[in-house]
């Protein structure tokens, strides 16, 4: 029986045209898990992420989550606890810090548009509570102090930082981040690591998690999935991953597998 608090992907298949995309993929993620997604360049990864969003839709198998199959789309799924970020950010450029993340929260809005339109008291109220959370979440991701600015205006690390606190006001269950480190500079991305453990611990949220910075990868999984042409070709504890051949000939390289072996006479 299907684990009531996961999001799943069970033998899922896409093909665009006579191009199959991805094949066969298969990931159970639980609630305050956090696992890794790695490959080369083309070998499915962002296209596994879009058909978890409802983005895609699977030519064959299916996407389930908390034991309920989904078929819907991209909002219907964030409806359902499971959002995600993207490899280029996609922010409200020209609103400010603050207003992005106000903006998130409209998913789940408690008032209706007539009281928005009539200024009502229960659509004040909405807009402090609002503006209250939003600030709370700002200072979660060390971005308080620059709720006034434009987004625009933003350094880049801290607008990834923007980009995961929306994503964190939509109340998710489980949180797909793709590629969040790309750009930063190595102690932007230290402190990204320990954000994403934060967030993992203190909101109780499943992660799954594509990145390339395999410092970052190796150092902050519990479990690591490898595909390769749209295949998994592993799975596994980073440990387990750092010495699988296969791994290391699609992706790693000889290279990393020489940095990363273990000193002589130690135990396999």
């Amino acid at each position: 029986m299907a684990d009531p608090h996961s999001l799943r992907a069970e033998h899922v298949t896409i093909r665009f045209g006579g191009l199959t995309a991805v094949s066969d993929f298969n990931l159970v993620l639980q609630k305050n898990e956090l696992v890794g997604l790695i490959g080369p360049n083309g070998a499915g990864k962002t296209t596994c992420f879009n058909m978890l969003t409802g983005v895609y839709r699977p030519s064959t198998g299916r996407i389930v989550v908390d034991g309920q199959p989904f078929r819907g789309q991209p909002h219907d799924i964030c409806r359902r606890g499971v959002v995600r970020t993207f490899q280029n950010i996609r922010l409200f450029k020209d609103l400010t810090v603050l207003d992005n993340v106000k903006a998130a929260f409209h998913q789940r809005a408690r008032v209706s548009l007539l009281d928005v339109v009539l200024q009502t008291r229960r659509a004040r109220d909405e807009e402090q509570r609002q503006e209250h959370d939003a600030a709370a979440l700002l200072e979660r991701v060390n971005l308080l102090a620059k709720a006034g600015m434009l987004a625009r205006n933003l350094p880049y690390g801290d607008q990834r930082r923007l980009e995961i606190a929306r994503a964190l006001a939509t109340r998710p269950n489980f949180l797909l981040l793709d590629e969040p480190a790309a750009g930063m500079n190595g102690m932007e991305t230290q402190a990204l690591l320990g954000l994403i453990r934060h967030i993992r611990d203190d909101f109780g949220v499943g992660i799954l998690l594509i990145e390339h910075h395999m410092q970052l990868i190796m150092g902050i999984s519990e479990r690591i999935m490898v595909l390769d042409h749209g295949e998994t070709i592993a799975e596994g504890t980073p440990h387990d991953i750092q010495r699988n051949i296969r791994v290391i000939e699609a992706y790693l390289g000889d290279e990393y597998a020489r940095e990363h072996a273990p000193p002589a006479g130690a135990a396999p």
